[in-house]
């Protein structure tokens, strides 16, 4: 098990325009060639907007890019024509495929943090696609089989335990309160990288909210590089 602290993240965004960004990966300007994927994940990005902030129009191709609000409301729009409003304990989902542009801004009133997580795909190309699952529920597993990993969210009570998952690659990422797992201790923004996990739980210290992505061993050869957000 690898963890990572939130104060080892790499700082990015535009303090002026109102952007706080944390990168767990390596990421635009941060390239740290030792820390580039684990498994399928190749980036998990803590974004804060003030209100009224966001990221113009955009590119992304190859990628599987899942976004969890933690609070605030944030705005989607895109170039298939998708537009909406994605609210705390939703899942996004933009499968960005052959390529696609978006924009994610914070048009309320109220500042907007969330965790963006990518993916990359199995199979390079295709068509865009989209979807939103709204308050999804406490332990509702969410497939991407086209990265091969599924994300599995618990919210769970101070005392209680979850079950890792059994597979080659685990994430756990910490939104908010404190986790156990292995004899570490996890706060929120912290992370922990598991290989070849087998018969672990992770026990809420506090009332806490975890993001767990479970995923098959990746088929590197086929792997593209990502156009990184400017």
């Amino acid at each position: 098990m690898d963890v990572r602290r939130a104060g080892e993240r790499y700082p990015g965004g535009d303090a002026e325009a109102g952007i706080q960004s944390w990168h767990a990966f390596s990421f635009g300007p941060h390239y740290d060639p030792g820390n580039l994927r684990f498994g399928a994940v190749i980036a998990c990005n803590e974004e804060r907007l003030a209100p009224g902030a966001g990221f113009d129009e955009h590119p992304h191709s190859h990628t599987e890019i899942v976004t969890w609000v933690v609070e605030g409301e944030l705005t989607h729009r895109d170039s298939t024509g998708h537009e909406s409003r994605v609210r705390p304990g939703d899942v996004q989902r933009l499968s960005a495929a052959a390529g696609v542009r978006h924009v994610e801004r914070n048009d309320g009133s109220l500042p907007l943090t969330f965790v963006q997580m990518w993916l990359a795909p199995r199979e390079p190309g295709g068509e865009p696609s989209y979807e939103i699952v709204p308050g999804i529920a406490d332990s509702t597993p969410y497939a991407v089989p086209e990265a091969g990993a599924m994300l599995h969210v618990r919210r769970l009570a101070a005392g209680e335990r979850t079950a890792v998952p059994d597979a080659a690659y685990v994430y756990a990422h910490v939104v908010r309160g404190e986790i156990a797992l292995a004899g570490q201790t996890l706060g929120p923004g912290d992370s922990a990288r598991l290989t070849d996990a087998g018969d672990l739980s992770a026990v809420a210290a506090t009332a806490a909210e975890l993001l767990m992505w479970e995923m098959a061993p990746a088929d590197l050869s086929r792997a593209v590089p990502p156009a990184p957000r400017p």
